[in-house]
């Protein structure tokens, strides 16, 4: 008990003050993209070509951050001419058309349907299904659950059956094997329930883009309530969503 003890006041108080206090990441981070609105309409379309996503839509001057993988090919050109990514973390959205933008986002809190936050507002669980994902998000979502983020300190768990569950957080491009399974989980998680499509993938199928062996977009499958852009995203930002959306703050 002792080294435990001297153990606790040796590493002292490491829990993350966000959402409190304000947190900055890293000069290296690619949060929220800004589209240089003067920026002449060729160098947006060299930067659509250069996209490896379709993800920029030069003649509207915009970002499709349900399909941006943030790799910044684009923020190269002409030294960010035409877009610079910011360090803006908070990329949820309620709609799936909000994604598509030139750099600014609706406020997801007053965005959130008001029932879920009445409902889900003390406790909310949640069913974590990887559909074919390469790991990353669901990495980043694992993170959420150490001393640093402890999302349980704000009544969020991530629980091992979907009958436990208040809605699921699906991962991945959800490719034609893993499709069954995620229904099936879905239609055990008891009413009301949410559907959140975390990273590009399960927005838009991400890189496996109009492949024939996935679904691509969750919301031809379910009703999506949030959508958590990034490739993967950040802690976060899936921080910032589900509290924004579900949370009382």
């Amino acid at each position: 008990m002792y080294k435990i003890i001297r153990n606790r006041l040796e590493q002292g108080y490491r829990t993350s003050s966000y959402p409190k206090k304000p947190i900055h990441l890293p000069a290296i981070y690619r949060g929220l993209p800004v589209i240089q609105e003067q920026s002449d309409l060729a160098l947006a379309q060299r930067c659509a070509a250069l996209c490896p996503q379709d993800a920029i839509r030069a003649e509207e001057k915009k970002i499709d951050l349900g399909r941006c993988t943030f790799c910044g090919r684009c923020a190269e050109v002409n030294d960010g001419a035409f877009v610079k990514f910011s360090q803006n973390f908070e990329l949820g959205a309620a709609k799936r058309e909000d994604l598509i933008t030139s750099g600014t986002l609706p406020e997801l809190a007053r965005h959130s349907k008001t029932h879920f936050k009445q409902i889900f507002g003390r406790s909310l669980q949640l069913r974590q299904v990887s559909a074919g994902g390469c790991n990353a998000c669901e990495a980043d979502i694992n993170v959420l659950g150490t001393p640093f983020f402890d999302l349980a300190r704000f009544g969020i768990d991530f629980v091992a059956s979907p009958r436990h569950a208040d809605g699921i957080m699906v991962t991945g491009p959800i490719s034609n094997n893993m499709r069954t399974a995620l229904l099936e989980t879905y239609a055990a998680v008891p009413e009301p329930k949410v559907v959140i499509a975390s990273g590009c993938c399960a927005i838009s199928g991400g890189p496996f883009h109009g492949s024939s062996e996935i679904v691509a977009d969750l919301s031809i499958l379910l009703p999506v309530d949030l959508y958590i852009p990034g490739c993967p995203p950040h802690p976060l930002t899936t921080l910032h969503a589900l509290l924004s959306f579900f949370k009382k703050l």
